[in-house]
Formats: structure tokens, C-alpha cells, sequence
């Protein structure tokens, strides 16, 4: 086992579309995690974490950057995530660690890589320009890759689907990299496992599915149909026909329990590595982080998926436990973007010296939090400039107050703590009208929506000539393909055997 005195190896595991709300881990009374409760009750869990874009490429720029969105254009699932910008697998391979990337962080762009030393699966989206929303027609569906009622109608069991090989690809080859990691076990290392499920489309296998009860899953809090809905609400219900397509309880009853059946394939895939890291004998070295990009609505005030700032979609799961981790819940918001800042407080808090920032980040470090500090900070900053839209939406999340604008639109503004559900804009309301007035002036003085906008439609329209060029020939797919020689693999005819099998045994024969 290695010594205490160096810094501790760091493995990330990613959900993508996990709301913590529909896990057990965070009080829901049905949906069984488990693994997940297990690493909350030995470590800290934050009870009111975000993403800083509700959608999966954007969101995960700003994880591994530590960057909100339009300070490095990564407006929708086609932005290019440039090279240019440091990630926390740069700083932290600087800072001695090995870093390895197995799953989904939805990279755009020819650098399939940004900062890991190795990959070991290819992603399971496109890497090109293709999915480019078009904000000069907002109005317009893309109806090869945007989200409809079909999910959910097709919702059901299923013995195999693209996205259960996908995640039983990642869990194998982390489980194996772990081991190799063991067996030269000279540096500490970071391992982000980023897996797909529980995404929609919302079909589980029959063992995760027979979990639940049909009869005992819980409809939707809040019912609302879509003239009750704010103006980017609306156009996101639109987007996705949730306005023009009914569903029955019965059918929503479907898709939320397939849902909570793929929140427990995911429970499982946690438990799988930490049973990994304990057998490797790295427990007492390791801190786990568990997250998500961003929510799913679910059917929820008659949304679904992603794209908006309430609770369901823009909250995350964000649990860490590990040595130096307090047992506890913290309440301070905070987001994704504080990643980057506490994984370099992890990688430093042994005396390792921090490298030189190339890029000011945006978050703070959460580890005072971890710890089970105080922190003079409890906000969450959020940007949407992606499909359905038309203009940019801002969020800010400071104390028990969310504040959520659009230049096409009324501002929301939400008391949490009265208002859990958010049902009551207090925009205009005479004892909020300080409150709202402060809010309006700092996304005025903190964003040029005008400019942004422009920006956003700029680079839609570049991405989609470029595409057209691609799709006629114009360049080799940017799809990552993981190096694999088979010639050095197990056994071969160079090797002696009984040296590859002293090497590959853990632990090794006394």
C-alpha cells in the first residue's frame, strides 16, 4: 500500500442526465443506490451543486476546465472544446499524476484528448460539428438529433442497448487500468469513469428493472401544461413536442421507472470500482468524487430531459469521501466549474507545488467544504446558449435565492427555501423588488447578452459550413479510436510466460 505523505489518487465518476433528486443518496424513497449511499455516509455530500450549463458537452467543458461556458465558446453539443484551454488533466499530469480518461466527456474537435494521458474507449457521441443548433431558425426542430416523446413512449426493458455496452465497456477497461495502476504503483494517479446511463432513452435491463415495483412509482410534483409555463420553458416544451404530445401516467410511470432502474445500473457500476480500488489495496489513498453533467426534469412541470435552470436539471449529485473528507452534508451552493480548483488542492495538500494557472478558473476550491469548514461562498453561476433557445440564458443561485434571465423574457426569481418547486416568481413582488433589482444589475454589469448572442450565431454558422465540407469529404472523423496492439498483449511469443503471468498477478506470489 503506498505511504499517506503523497498526494492521494483522485477517481471520477460521472453519470450523465442524473438528478440527485431521484437517488437514494439524496432521500428519494424508492430509487435504490446503494454504493452511492455508502460513499455519502463516509464522506461529504453537497446538497446544492450544479452544472454551469444544463447539457452534456458544455456542461463538462466547464468541469474540466474550471471555465463558465462563454469565456471559452462552449456554447452547445458542437461547440469545439479548443486546445488552447487547460484542463485539470493538464495541471494535474504536471503535478506528477498519471490521468486517464475511460468513457463519455463529449469532446467537439480534432484534440480528443485535452490533458489525459490515455483514453481507453473511444466516446459514444459525435466529435464533429454535426449536432450545431441554428438560432437564425429557433423555431425549427432538428429532428435527427433533437429530443421528442418517442423516448419516453419507447420506454421499457431491453436485454442490450448501445448504451449498456458503452458503460460495461468503461467499467471493464477502469477495473483493469486500476489493477494496472497497482502494479507500478509509483505515482498517484486520477481516473475519471464517465459513464452514460441513466440518459434517455429510458430502457433497462430486466434484473435493474425488477428493482422497482410498477405500482409504487411516484408521478411528477408539479403538473403543468404549457400555457403555464415561463417564455424559455415553453419553447423548450415545444422543442421537445411535450406540448403537442400527450402522454399517459401510465406511459410517464414507464420512463420513470426504467429511469430509476439505469440510476441503480449506474449505483452498481460505482460499486464495482470502489470493490476495484479496496482489492487493489488503495482505499485509504483514494478520493472518490461522484457527479453528473446536469439533471433530467422527468416529467416535471411537464419537462423532460435537460436545457432549463430549475432543480431537476440544473442540480447534480456531488458526493466525495476519501481520506481528509468529513462525514456530512454541505449546503453551499456551488458547481462544476469548482472541480478543477479542488482537485488541485487535493493534488497540492501534500506539499506538491501547484503549476502555473494558464487560464484564470472561475470556481473555488471546495475542500475547506469537504472538510467540513465554513466557506464564506454559497453561489452557483449557470449559462444556456444551446438549442431551443434563441438567446442566452443566465442563472445565478446565491444563498436561498435563484435568479434566472433571458433577453426574450421575464426574469424568474425563486425563494428555494419557501419554494422548493418553484412555483411562485417573485420578480415583481414589492418585498422582492430589491432582491430582483440586484440580481437584474449583475447579470447586466456580469454578461453582455448582445454580444454573446451574436457570438453564439457566429460560430453556429461557421460550424455548420465546416460540417457540410466535412460530411462531403473534406476531413477524416474526429471520432477518438483507442490504440490497441495485440502483439504486446497477455501472452506472446517474445515474452516468457511465466514473467507476463508474475507481471499481471495482483498481488504478486510471495
Amino acid at each position: 500500500m503506498s505511504s499517506h505523505k503523497r498526494a492521494p489518487n483522485i477517481v471520477l465518476i460521472m453519470a450523465d442526465q442524473l438528478a440527485p433528486q431521484f437517488t437514494g443518496a439524496y432521500g428519494h424513497p424508492l430509487v435504490k443506490t446503494p454504493h452511492i449511499d455508502a460513499l455519502a455516509a463516509r464522506g461529504m455530500r453537497f446538497d446544492s451543486a450544479y452544472c454551469n450549463s444544463p447539457l452534456c458537452a458544455p456542461s463538462r467543458f466547464s468541469l474540466m476546465s474550471g471555465q463558465l461556458i462563454s469565456r471559452i465558446g462552449a456554447y452547445d453539443n458542437a461547440s469545439e472544446f479548443s486546445a488552447a484551454v487547460p484542463t485539470f488533466a493538464h495541471y494535474l499530469k504536471l503535478m506528477g499524476y498519471r490521468t486517464c480518461l475511460s468513457g463519455k466527456m463529449h469532446f467537439v474537435g480534432p484534440d480528443q484528448m485535452h490533458g489525459f494521458e490515455e483514453r481507453v474507449t473511444t466516446d459514444i457521441y459525435p466529435s464533429d460539428y454535426a449536432w450545431t443548433p441554428d438560432w437564425d431558425a429557433p423555431g425549427e426542430r432538428i429532428d435527427k438529433w433533437y429530443h421528442n416523446m418517442a423516448t419516453v413512449k419507447e420506454a421499457g426493458i431491453g436485454a442490450a442497448t448501445f448504451q449498456i455496452d458503452y458503460d460495461e465497456e468503461v467499467a471493464f477497461h477502469a477495473k483493469r487500468r486500476i489493477f494496472d495502476y497497482a502494479r507500478d504503483n509509483d505515482q498517484p494517479f486520477c481516473l475519471v469513469a464517465s459513464f452514460i446511463h441513466p440518459h434517455d432513452p429510458y430502457v433497462a435491463r430486466q434484473e435493474w428493472w425488477d428493482l422497482y415495483d410498477p405500482d409504487e412509482i411516484d408521478m411528477p410534483i408539479v403538473a403543468m401544461g404549457p400555457d403555464e409555463h415561463d417564455g424559455f420553458a415553453r419553447r423548450v416544451m415545444d422543442g421537445i413536442e411535450a406540448s403537442t404530445v400527450a402522454l399517459s401516467d401510465a406511459e410517464i410511470r414507464k420512463a420513470r421507472h426504467a429511469y430509476y432502474a439505469n440510476v441503480s445500473y449506474f449505483d452498481c457500476k460505482v460499486g464495482e470500482l470502489v470493490q476495484t480500488i479496496t482489492e487493489a489495496g488503495m482505499l485509504d489513498d483514494t478520493i472518490f468524487i461522484i457527479t453528473a453533467d446536469h439533471g433530467d426534469m422527468l416529467g416535471e412541470r411537464g419537462l423532460w430531459y435537460k436545457m432549463t435552470f430549475f432543480e431537476h436539471s440544473a442540480r447534480v449529485p456531488l458526493i466525495m469521501a476519501g481520506p481528509g473528507v468529513a462525514k456530512g452534508s454541505a449546503q453551499n451552493a456551488c458547481s462544476l466549474v469548482d472541480l478543477l480548483p479542488t482537485m488541485l488542492d487535493l493534488a497540492s495538500g501534500t506539499g506538491a507545488t501547484l503549476p502555473a494557472i494558464g487560464m484564470p478558473v472561475e470556481g473555488r476550491s471546495l475542500m475547506p467544504l469537504a472538510r467540513g469548514e465554513s466557506d464564506s461562498v454559497d453561489e452557483a453561476i449557470g449559462e444556456y446558449c444551446a438549442e431551443m433557445a434563441g438567446h442566452p440564458v443566465f442563472m445565478i443561485r446565491r444563498g436561498d435565492h435563484k435568479y434566472i434571465a433571458c433577453d426574450a423574457d421575464t426574469p424568474l426569481l425563486f425563494n428555494l427555501a419557501d419554494d422548493p418547486h418553484e412555483l411562485t416568481n417573485l420578480v415583481n413582488d414589492p418585498a422582492y423588488e430589491a432582491v430582483a433589482k440586484e440580481f437584474a444589475a449583475e447579470v447586466a454589469s456580469r454578461w453582455d447578452s448582445v454580444k454573446l448572442r451574436e457570438d453564439v450565431m457566429a460560430t453556429q454558422r461557421q460550424r455548420r459550413a465546416i460540417h457540410a465540407a466535412m460530411e462531403a469529404g473534406a476531413a477524416e472523423a474526429w471520432d477518438y479510436n483507442p490504440p490497441r496492439d495485440a502483439s504486446k498483449q497477455y501472452v506472446r511469443n517474445h515474452m516468457d510466460w511465466t514473467v507476463a503471468a508474475d507481471r499481471y498477478r495482483f498481488p504478486r506470489a510471495d
